[in-house]
Formats: structure tokens, C-alpha cells, sequence
């Protein structure tokens, strides 16, 4: 089990064809910060139909879109 399932699982009931949330978002799901990591970690996103499309540091945002 990885600590983002909550967050993978969050994203595929709610997600529609693009989603962002905050980081602070992300932490308040997935009970853990987001950090260097999430990079590793994002590849799991794909086992529940979305994919990360991208970070952006400056908003403190991630973009996840759903896999065709």
C-alpha cells in the first residue's frame, strides 16, 4: 500500500476529465505532505485512470487527467 492510495482513490471517485487540488489539498486527503517522492509515486496514479499533469511549484497545484 502506498501513502497516496488515499489520495489515488480520492481522485478516481472525484475526478472528472481534469482535476487540481493544492497541496494543502492533497495533504488534508492523503494525511501526508506532498514531497520529491510523489514524483516515484505518481506512476501508480495510472492503476485508477488518471495520470499527473503537472506540478506547478509556483501555485503550490497538481493536475490530474484521466487516461483515455
Amino acid at each position: 500500500m502506498s501513502k497516496y492510495n488515499l489520495l489515488w482513490e480520492f481522485i478516481q471517485r472525484n475526478g472528472g476529465a481534469q482535476l487540481k487540488l493544492t497541496f494543502d489539498e492533497i495533504h488534508d486527503i492523503a494525511g501526508v505532505e506532498i514531497d520529491h517522492s510523489f514524483l516515484n509515486y505518481k506512476k501508480e496514479l495510472t492503476n485508477y485512470g488518471y495520470q499527473v499533469g503537472k506540478i506547478s511549484l509556483k501555485e503550490k497545484t497538481v493536475i490530474f487527467k484521466k487516461t483515455d
